[in-house]
């Protein structure tokens, strides 16, 4: 097994800094993905979820790709994942969660 060795063992190798950036790494990638990352992890496909948004797999795809959309549009995608959209504003020393946008999706429910 020339070449050849363990995740652990490998990892044990690497200096506590080098430790410490892959797993803060790893854990930014349980929190920040793409739409396409997120639809996948769900195991959902393009065409499924164009049938719940009425719409075709070509425009899934086009939408998992664009950089810049509607608040509504992003919305909509992620509630036909089974998930809830939140907007939430990062300032150093607190957050605070956008309530206009979870107001505009229950007065469009009514």
């Amino acid at each position: 097994m020339t070449g050849r060795h363990s995740f652990a063992e490998l990892r044990a190798r690497m200096t506590p800094e080098a430790q410490a950036a892959a797993e803060a790494a790893a854990s930014q990638l349980d929190t920040e993905m793409d739409l396409a990352a997120v639809r996948r992890a769900m195991k959902l496909s393009q065409e499924e979820i164009g049938q719940t948004l009425q719409i075709n797999q070509g425009s899934v795809a086009k939408i998992e790709k664009r950089t810049d959309m509607y608040v509504s549009t992003l919305r909509r995608f992620i509630e036909a994942m089974g998930g809830e959209l939140e907007i939430v504003a990062r300032f150093p020393d607190h957050s605070v969660k956008i309530r206009n946008f979870s107001d505009l999706s229950e007065k469009a429910r009514l």
